[in-house]
Parts: structure tokens; sequence; C-alpha cells
């Protein structure tokens, strides 16, 4: 298969790699976009890792790459607060990473009263946590979501995700965040103008039809599917509306 487009938006998890493992079909496709000059940048939802970090994992997995071709949902966060809630205080749920790229953005992080209830994914969520947000919210403050993704990819199955953790704040509250990772366009348009190119010289490509596949439905860029992940092809494939091209893996597209 061979399809000319000028460059790539790639996810990460379950598309490069599930967890600590990495998919050696998209080290190698990575490998021939940098070989051949073809722009391309890693479009994630993953929110719990800097820029750098995000970066130095696929180093580590032998993927050459650079920090200038990252675009994650936190960034695309700190930028959509500094646009839209210019000197607001934050009280966060995520990792330091996280709680870092706002900080570096100029945001004024709390853990009393805030404007803002940011919520990324937190491998040390607790109850203390959760109660603090949802109190915060019913308050007043307003509830923005990093990203909706349900399921995570690991080596070791799929575990919750931050849309699967939000809920409980969404239940609580009856409040339903403002995302700003994929599906979002936000998301896409911070990633495009990183990227330089326009949506039509673009492909999108990613494993889970309700994140990766539906902002290229919805922002007007093509999709491929690779069947790596969260999404099975088979389900894909039953969806209303389906991805541009649908494959197994990486090894069966051409650049």
């Amino acid at each position: 298969m061979n399809e000319m487009y000028k460059g790539y938006l790639i996810d990460l998890d379950g598309t490069m790699y599930n967890g600590s493992a990495p998919i050696e079909t998209a080290r190698v496709f990575v490998s021939e976009l940098e070989k051949k000059g073809i722009p391309y940048v890693f479009l994630t939802n993953n929110a719990t890792k800097s820029q750098e970090e995000a970066v130095q994992k696929l180093i580590g997995m032998g993927v050459e790459t650079s920090p200038e071709k990252m675009y994650t949902s936190a960034m695309a966060t700190a930028a959509y607060i500094s646009a839209h809630h210019r000197g607001e205080t934050a009280y966060v749920i995520g990792t330091p990473s996280l709680k870092g790229i706002l900080e570096d953005a100029g945001i004024t992080l709390t853990e009393d009263e805030a404007d803002l209830v940011i919520m990324g994914l937190d491998p040390e969520i607790n109850y203390r946590k959760l109660k603090h947000a949802a109190l915060l919210i019913g308050g007043g403050a307003a509830f923005i979501a990093t990203n909706p993704d349900r399921r995570f990819p690991t080596e070791e199955g799929i575990v919750p995700g931050n849309g699967a953790l939000q809920q409980v704040l969404v239940e609580t509250t009856g409040v339903e965040p403002v995302t700003i990772g994929k599906p979002s366009a936000f998301i896409l348009e911070g990633a495009l103008e990183q990227l330089k190119l326009e949506k039509d010289e673009v492909a999108l490509i990613g494993d889970n039809y309700d994140t990766d596949i539906l902002t290229g439905i919805n922002g007007g860029v093509d999709t491929i599917h690779v069947d790596t992940g969260v999404s099975p092809a088979e389900e894909v494939l039953k969806k209303d509306v389906l991805p541009t091209h649908i494959i197994n893996n990486l090894s069966e597209w051409s650049v």
C-alpha cells in the first residue's frame, strides 16, 4: 500500500508501543520517515510525561526522534489555559510532569480554592484528590480534562485511562469537562501548527477509534487505523464512519 502524504501525525500508546513493550513495525516506519526526510509529529493524549520524557522513552526503544517532533495533551492543555484562562489558578490531578508543564506556561497551581480543576491520568489517584476536586467543581471551578481516553494499553493489557477515572467527578458533580486531547479540534490544530502542514497534506495514524480516528474524521484529516492497540480492526469495521485506511501494522504502509 502506498499513499502520498507530505507528513504524518502519529499516536504513541498502542501505536508505537504498549506500556514498555515497543511495536517494532512502528519503529521501522519512523526510521523510514527520518531517512526520507518526511515530516511527522507524535500526537499523544498521554499527559503523564513532559515533551522531553516522552521522547526519551522512544529513544530508549531505538526510535530516532527529537523533542520538536512531540506534541502532547499536556502541552495542548497548557496552551488552552493560557489562551482562555490566563491569570487563573488551578488545582491539578496528575503527574509531577503535567504540573511542571502547566507551571512553565505561567499557570498558578494551588491546593486550596482554585478557578480551575485540571485532570490528567494520575497513577497516585485517591479518594482525597477526587473529593477535593469534586468540591471545587461543585463550588464553581471550571473542569478541564487533558484527554478522554477510557482505556489505556500496557504490556499487561488494557487498564483504566483518564476518561474512566474522570467519570467519578462527572457522576458526582453533573459537570462534563472541557476536553483538550484527541478527538478535540484544539489539540489537532496545535499539532498541525507544529507539523507546519495543512490538513489535506497529512494522515493521522492511531489505534484508538474513539480518540485517534475520530480526531481525523471530525477534523478533516485522513486516518490510518493500526490493529496494534485499543480498538480491534473487527470492531472498527462495524463503525458507521470508517477510517480512511485500515491496516494490521505499519509494515503494511510504505512511504
